[in-house]
């Protein structure tokens, strides 16, 4: 039977700590994630080289010589422990036995790696959501869906000891709410379309790693969605409050995974894992200022305030002057991951926690609702409400409500254009009904042509 959250499994925000989950993860050779310890997860991809074919056995010389570079940091780091994440490229997931090679490759690395130098290790495979390559997307069956259910079972057999992934259900909905500052359509894709397909999808992925007998099902994340958001504020083409709501509201979703079998970490990109943290007590991985390689943010230091995994989200394996790119983010975040940890081992974590967090805080709204302190309240409130679509409604007016006693201390300071959307949305979120079925027959009328009824199992109008 699915789970359902009711309580917090952290409900003090002085408990919300990075390194230390009241149910760690035991994985890998020998890794033990939430336990105390904070360890790098290295997340890595090609250079400009199409994969196909003709260009696979270059593709292959990438991966031996990421994986060569990576562990022959760490070890030179002296890291406790580390994570290889390998996000699986569109056309990896599309020929699945190329996605097993690779996964098969690393797996190689890092058990020579933890049999010759006793490194505790683990490797968390990501295969690329390919569902939403009809229009509108076919989530529920299909050949997508058939290459990418055998994706991830090859790549369980060979050898992925965490499978995640950045679900799409919903997506085509939330864009357009992204595009338009349509709100009605923002809450009806995070709070009914992506936790009926996040419901049904974890299901078949918890399914594969029982089957395989030892791998974990680590966790989603609303990167499609928040994250949209958050890169669209960063370009001035979306509010800023707007984003940092976007991002409360996404942790519902996200929060369906562990409702049916997801035991984390939950995904770097997965900002929104410090409230499935509060609410399942389970590790969870971050990224911030480790991943600019990537994509800028607001959140660099407050991200790490409570992770159990740091992560610099994907770069390239491209040459710099020091060595190889990946190489050369595992020891940043080697170095980030020793400071959390010597810090934790000297009594220290809780103050190192509360500077991570005051450096952020209240520069950005979308920092703001990412404090120990907002976690629990939005956490609380979403555990308050039954049911995906009143939750997610619910951390959207709590997100508001830390925004609002922000701005009313002086704390944050907004620019007026951002305060009026702050009213706005305010008014919006009270204005929606109280159940899903009459924004359903709304979505319908308004949007229907963008979505299949039968890939989210909604009843027929």
């Amino acid at each position: 039977m699915p789970a359902h959250y009711t309580q917090l499994a952290l409900p003090d925000p002085g408990d919300l700590i990075f390194g230390v989950a009241p149910y760690p993860v035991e994985c890998g050779f020998g890794l033990r994630i939430g336990g105390g310890l904070v360890f790098p997860e290295v997340n890595f991809t090609l250079p400009a080289i199409e994969v196909n074919a003709q260009n696979w056995n270059q593709v292959i010389e990438h991966y031996e010589d990421i994986a060569r570079s990576v562990v022959r940091r760490a070890l030179a780091m002296r890291t406790p422990g580390l994570v290889l994440e390998f996000e699986l490229l569109p056309a990896m997931t599309e020929t699945p036995a190329w996605g097993a090679e690779v996964t098969a490759l690393l797996h190689r690395h890092l058990r020579e790696a933890h049999e010759k130098h006793g490194l505790p290790a683990a490797l968390r495979v990501t295969p690329t959501d390919i569902r939403d390559q009809a229009k509108p997307p076919e989530l529920r069956s299909g050949p997508a869906w058939e290459r990418l259910r055998e994706s991830f079972t090859l790549c369980a057999a060979a050898g992925a000891d965490i499978l995640s992934i950045e679900s799409v259900g919903g997506k085509e909905v939330h864009d357009y709410g992204l595009m338009y500052g349509d709100l009605r359509a923002v809450v009806f894709a995070l709070g009914v379309l992506a936790p009926r397909d996040m419901a049904w999808l974890w299901e078949h992925i918890t399914a594969i790693c029982e089957a395989a007998g030892r791998v974990v099902p680590g966790g989603d994340t609303a990167c499609g969605f928040a994250n949209t958001a958050m890169q669209l504020a960063h370009q001035k083409m979306l509010p800023e409050v707007f984003a940092a709501v976007v991002r409360a509201m996404s942790a519902v979703r996200s929060l369906t995974a562990f409702e049916h079998g997801a035991r984390g970490p939950s995904k770097d990109c997965a900002y929104e894992g410090v409230y499935l943290k509060a609410i399942t007590g389970r590790p969870i991985a971050m990224e911030g200022k480790s991943a600019t390689c990537a994509h800028f943010s607001p959140l660099g230091n407050i991200a790490a305030a409570l992770c159990d995994l740091w992560s610099n989200e994907s770069v390239q394996n491209i040459r710099l002057l020091s060595g190889s790119a990946p190489e050369a983010f595992t020891e940043l975040l080697a170095y980030d991951c020793r400071l959390m940890n010597t810090a934790a081992a000297q009594g220290q974590a809780r103050l190192l926690r509360d500077w991570l967090t005051a450096s952020d805080e209240w520069l950005s709204p979308q920092a703001a609702i990412l404090s120990p302190a907002a976690v629990v309240r939005i956490a609380r409130a979403i555990v308050g409400e039954r049911g995906a679509y009143r939750r997610t409604i619910a951390a959207g007016k709590e997100a508001v409500a830390v925004l609002r006693e922000g701005i009313a201390t002086g704390r944050l300071q907004l620019p007026r254009r951002e305060t009026a959307w702050v009213d706005r949305i305010e008014s919006e979120l009270a204005a929606l009904p109280d159940g899903e079925d009459d924004l359903c027959r709304e979505m319908r009328e308004t949007q229907g042509s963008l979505f299949r009824e039968d890939s989210y199992g909604l009843d027929p109008a």
